[in-house]
């Protein structure tokens, strides 16, 4: 019996070892499960928040680009030495030179002798030209000439004058020949006291050496804030 109880108990020894295995290795399985349970959830999280990061900054690019159409509100720059007014940039040179030369020049910069469009923008050329005169001559070549036809006032890119946006001063232009035989075809700006009613246009012979006025559209760039 005891033999027996003893192969009995050998065996009992040897059917229970696996088991333990079984249940260690049970236990392992486990602990590596937790291990990448754990990770995957860091690795999601972060991914959550990498998306939701960015949905942010989309959204609020989205708004401030809607903001832009509504608003309009826009980033306008000039070049060093240029003054920016309504979405133009100007530049009044103080390099006395003939009509032709002072269009080259203005050219030669990436712009032309400046086209006054809306009264807003006499009145601003009016007041800026005023605080630059130093005397009663010292006036500013504009981009208008009737060099092709007399009397048809033409603005340097082809198109004619509006008579509802001339500022000619009284008794302007008059063509006066007795200095100028071949009369004055090209058109200036300037009164050292200001003008009435914004008129300080005067026409002048095209040879004539004077100051000038460039203009070019500004550099247009969106503000936004991400």
């Amino acid at each position: 019996m005891r033999r027996v109880q003893g192969d009995i108990e050998v065996v009992s020894q040897r059917t229970q070892s696996p088991r333990g295995s079984i249940v260690t290795a049970e236990r392992g399985a486990l602990l590596i499960l937790s291990f990448v349970l754990a990770g995957a959830t860091i690795v999601i999280y972060r991914l959550y928040s990498d998306n939701m990061e960015t949905k942010t900054k989309l959204q609020t690019l989205k708004d401030n680009i809607e903001a832009i159409k509504k608003t309009g509100e826009l980033c306008m720059k000039c070049e060093r030495g240029w003054e920016l007014h309504g979405g133009m940039c100007y530049y009044f040179s103080n390099i006395e030179a003939s009509w032709q030369e002072s269009e080259s020049k203005c050219q030669y910069l990436g712009g032309a002798l400046v086209k006054v469009d809306s009264r807003q923008e006499q009145a601003f050329l009016d007041e800026k030209v005023t605080s630059k005169m130093n005397y009663v001559a010292d006036q500013y070549w504009i981009g208008l000439t009737d060099l092709e036809e007399e009397g048809e006032w033409l603005w340097v890119d082809g198109s004619p004058l509006d008579q509802r946006l001339s500022f000619w001063q009284f008794h302007e232009p008059d063509n006066w020949k007795v200095e100028n035989p071949d009369g004055e075809n090209c058109a200036r700006m300037g009164l050292q006291d200001g003008s009435c009613k914004l008129k300080s246009w005067f026409d002048k012979s095209c040879r004539a050496h004077l100051k000038s006025i460039c203009e070019k559209p500004a550099t247009v760039s969106a503000q936004l804030q991400l």
